[in-house]
């Protein structure tokens, strides 16, 4: 199984930290070895670093975890291979254009039967079951709304209810984003945390590494931090519920689906 990582935020804020602690998972703490990626958005910018190695064992990696990118929205994945070779094209997220935007997607799980279904506009660049399952939602979102709707909460409704379909295919865990909204679904295991004032101090299970947020932030500042599983071990991260569609804006949730 894959490890994910996520971020909504209301000002532009790194993610070096959270991401220090992934990374270690990664062929070190965890048997997460079979590469890794990771996508900030600027705007509508999306910057985008890819592995096929282990991210303990990544210069490329270290050097991400060093260097302060500063995003609303970050979406990270560390890949134990089950579907499809170890390679470049087979780590996450993918991306693809929607609405004249960056969609990027990461999934942690197995959902083998959804090549079952056809595509009708979005193909696949690997062969994982995860960037088909990608296309496949994009593919029905493009088909059933061609412009996005005045409302978002249309479209999460129709994303939430075609996510719980393929949960039902096998273990679907889920982050995606167009780098406003981040979107997220529970299958299995997921959690969350939110970070605001008052801001203490946090140390990283896998890693002998701690931050005072409160030295990093000012007292407007809200961060919602999403991972497969906590990644600290003196904060209480929220456990999302088997069938829990959440999806965050700016550190807060401005959509809630429980099926």
């Amino acid at each position: 199984m894959c490890e994910l990582l996520g971020m909504s935020a209301n000002t532009p804020t790194d993610i070096c930290f959270s991401f220090s602690g992934l990374l270690e998972r990664g062929g070190r703490t965890g048997p997460h070895k079979d590469g890794w990626g990771i996508v900030f958005y600027e705007g509508k910018g999306a910057r985008a670093f890819h592995d096929s190695g282990a991210s303990s064992q990544s210069d490329l990696a270290q050097w991400v975890k060093s260097y302060p990118i500063k995003s609303h929205t970050v979406v990270s994945h560390i890949r134990q291979a089950n579907v499809g070779d170890v390679n470049l094209p087979n780590t996450h997220p993918f991306q693809r254009e929607l609405w004249g935007r960056a969609f990027s997607f990461a999934h942690n799980g197995q959902i083998p039967e959804v090549k079952n279904q056809p595509l009708s506009f979005y193909l696949p660049i690997g062969d994982t079951d995860s960037e088909y399952a990608f296309c496949l939602l994009l593919s029905k979102l493009r088909k059933e709304f061609p412009s996005p709707p005045a409302d978002a909460n249309q479209w999460f409704q129709y994303l939430g209810e075609q996510c719980h379909a393929l949960a039902q295919l096998g273990v679907y865990n889920m982050l995606m984003t167009d780098g406003e909204f981040l979107i997220t679904y529970c299958s299995s295991k997921l959690c969350w945390i939110t970070r605001e004032a008052p801001f203490g101090e946090a140390c990283l299970k896998d890693a002998d590494v701690s931050i005072d947020f409160g030295q990093e932030t000012t007292p407007n500042d809200k961060v919602t931090v999403i991972a497969t599983a906590p990644l600290t071990d003196n904060e209480t991260w929220h456990t999302y519920n088997t069938g829990e569609f959440r999806v965050f804006s700016q550190g807060e949730t401005v959509f809630y689906q429980q099926f």
